[in-house]
C-alpha cells in the first residue's frame, strides 16, 4: 500500500501546488522528439532555396518534398497508438527516435532527390510518432494543476526547434552550395541519437502500466512524480477507478477491462460522450492547420518574398523572426494555460488569427496590384509575425494539450493517434497545394480564405470544447457527459460561479 505522509522522493515538494521537479524532467526529455520534429520544419523552409538550386527541381516538386513528411507522418501516428498501447510509452519514444535518425542521415547524405525523398519518408513516420506520443506522455505523467504546462512543453520545443532550423538556415547558408543545404538536414541526426538512449533513464507513465497490470511498479512511479504520497495514493486511486481495475482486500488482484474493442469503442459505436470527444480532438486538429499556419511557417521566405524581401540573406533573417515569434509566444502561453484556461486562450488566439490574416491578406494583395510598396511590405511583414503570435499563444499548444487530455484512460492513446492523424492530413494539404493555390487565387487570396476558416474554427471552439483546466484526467470525460452527468453539470456549475 501507498501510505499517506510526506515522502523524500527524487522531486519530491511538500507543497502539492509546486510543480514536481522530476515529472518536470521526464516531461523535458520526451519533449526533446518534439525539438528534431520542429527542426526538421524549420530547416526545410531555408534549405529548399538550395535543395532547388543544386538538384535543379522545380516547384512541383519542391511541393511534393515539403509535403511527403505530413503524409508519411500519418501513417506514423495511426501506428504509434498501437505501438504505445503494446510496448509502452517510452519505447515508443525511443522508436521515434531512432525513426528520424535514419531518415536524418539519409537526408544528409541526399546525392538525389528520390534518396532526399525516401529520407524525408522516413523521418516523416518519426513525426507521426512524436506527434503522439509526446503529448501523451506527459500528460499521464502530470498532475491536473501543472498539466497544462507539461503537456505544453512539446509543442514548446517544436518552436524552438523551428528557430534553431531557421538559425541553421542562416549559418550553414554561408558554405558552399553542395554541403550547406546537407548539413543543415543531416544535423538531426545527432539529437536523436542522444535521445534514443537518454530515453530509458525515465519511468514508464504510470497510467499505461496500470492497464497492463502492473500495479506495484504504476505506485512506485506515481510517488516518484507526486509531491506527498498523499497525493500519489489519491492519483492511483483515480486511475484505478477510471481504468476499471477491481482492487481486491487481500492484495491487487487485477481483472483488465474486457469489452469491445478500443477502434469499436472510438468509431464504429461510441458512446455519446466519446462521441463528443472524438468530436473536439478531430475538430481543433483540423483547425490547427486549415486556418493557415504552415503556410506562414513552412513557406516564409516565398511569402516574404512576394511583399517585397530580395535578398537571400534578408529572407533568411526575416524566418528567423518567425521562429523567435512562434517560441517566445509559446513560453507564454505555457505559464497562462493553467491560470487563464484552455478555453479562454483558444477563443483569444483564434480571433486575433483572422485579423492577422486579413492584415496579411490585404498586404499581400496591395503588392500584387500596385507593385513594390514600403508600407504595404512592413504591413506584411508585421500581420506574419503577429499571426505566428496569436496562433502560438492558443491554438498551437492548446490542440496538443487538450486533445490528450480529454480521452478516457483506455482509449488515450488511439485517440491521440486520430487527432494526429487528421493533424498531418492537414498540414500536407496546406503544404502540398499551397503554392499551386498561390498561382489559382493568389497569395493574398489564399490568406482570406485562411481568415474564413478562422472565423469557422472560433465558433466550433465555442460551442464544443469545454474548460478542462485542473481537472484530473479521470473525471474530463464527465464534461462531455461521461460517467454520472450530475457530476458534470455540478462542475460546470462550479467554473460559472467561479468566473472560469
Amino acid at each position: 500500500m501507498v501510505h499517506t505522509g510526506v515522502h523524500n522522493s527524487p522531486g519530491s515538494n511538500p507543497n502539492p501546488t509546486h510543480m514536481n521537479k522530476f515529472a518536470f524532467g521526464c516531461a523535458v526529455v520526451a519533449s526533446i522528439i518534439s525539438i528534431i520534429f520542429g527542426y526538421d520544419t524549420g530547416v526545410m523552409s531555408g534549405a529548399q532555396i538550395f535543395i532547388k538550386d543544386d538538384l535543379k527541381v522545380n516547384d512541383n516538386q519542391i511541393e511534393v518534398l515539403m509535403g511527403i513528411l505530413n503524409l508519411c507522418a500519418l501513417v506514423g501516428s495511426l501506428t504509434a497508438g498501437k505501438t504505445s498501447d503494446v510496448i509502452g510509452r517510452r519505447y515508443t519514444i525511443a522508436l521515434s527516435s531512432v525513426i528520424f535518425l535514419v531518415g536524418s542521415v539519409l537526408m544528409g547524405y541526399g546525392p538525389n532527390y528520390a534518396v532526399l525523398m525516401v529520407g524525408r519518408c522516413i523521418a516523416g513516420v518519426g513525426v507521426g510518432f512524436a506527434l503522439m506520443i509526446a503529448p501523451v506522455y506527459s500528460a499521464e505523467i502530470a498532475s491536473a494543476s501543472h498539466r497544462g504546462f507539461l503537456t505544453s512543453l512539446p509543442e514548446l520545443c517544436i518552436s524552438l526547434g523551428i528557430l534553431l532550423g531557421y538559425v541553421s538556415n542562416y549559418c550553414f547558408g554561408k558554405l558552399t552550395l553542395k554541403l550547406g543545404w546537407r548539413l543543415m538536414l543531416g544535423v538531426a541526426a545527432v539529437p536523436s541519437a542522444i535521445l534514443a538512449f537518454g530515453i530509458f533513464k525515465m519511468p514508464e507513465s504510470p497510467r499505461w502500466l496500470v492497464m497492463q497490470g502492473r500495479l506495484e511498479e504504476a505506485k512506485k512511479i506515481m510517488v516518484l512524480i507526486s509531491n506527498t504520497e498523499q497525493e500519489a495514493e489519491e492519483r492511483f486511486r483515480d486511475i484505478l477507478a477510471a481504468a476499471e481495475i477491481a482492487v481486491k482486500a487481500a492484495g491487487h488482484d487485477v481483472r483488465k477491462n474486457q469489452g469491445k474493442s478500443v477502434w469499436r469503442e472510438l468509431v464504429i459505436k461510441p458512446r455519446p460522450a466519446v462521441r463528443l470527444i472524438l468530436i473536439a480532438a478531430v475538430g481543433i486538429h483540423f483547425f490547427e492547420h486549415a486556418t493557415g499556419i504552415e503556410a506562414v511557417v513552412l513557406y516564409s521566405t516565398t511569402i516574404f518574398k512576394e511583399a517585397g524581401v530580395m535578398s537571400n540573406d534578408k529572407l533568411l533573417l526575416a524566418t528567423v523572426g518567425v521562429g523567435l515569434t512562434k517560441a517566445v509566444f509559446i513560453v507564454i502561453a505555457t505559464f497562462l494555460l493553467d491560470k487563464v484556461g484552455r478555453r479562454k486562450l483558444l477563443l483569444t488566439s483564434t480571433g486575433g488569427m483572422v485579423f492577422a490574416s486579413t492584415s496579411l491578406a490585404i498586404g499581400l494583395t496591395m503588392v500584387q496590384r500596385f507593385g513594390r510598396l514600403v508600407w504595404a511590405l512592413r504591413l506584411s511583414i508585421v500581420s506574419a509575425y503577429t499571426f505566428v503570435a496569436f496562433f502560438s499563444i492558443g491554438l498551437g499548444p492548446i490542440t496538443w494539450v487538450y486533445s490528450s487530455e480529454i480521452f478516457p484512460l483506455r482509449l488515450r492513446a488511439q485517440g491521440a493517434s486520430i487527432g494526429v492523424a487528421v493533424n498531418r492530413i492537414m498540414n500536407a494539404t496546406v503544404s502540398m497545394s499551397f503554392l499551386s493555390m498561390k498561382k489559382t487565387i493568389t497569395m493574398g487570396g489564399v490568406f482570406f480564405m485562411f481568415a474564413g476558416i478562422a472565423v469557422v474554427a472560433w465558433w466550433f471552439f465555442f460551442f464544443m470544447l469545454p474548460e478542462t483546466k485542473g481537472l484530473p484526467l479521470e473525471e474530463i470525460e464527465k464534461l462531455f457527459g461521461g460517467g454520472d452527468a450530475r457530476d458534470g453539470l455540478e462542475i460546470q456549475a462550479k467554473r460559472v460561479n467561479n468566473k472560469i
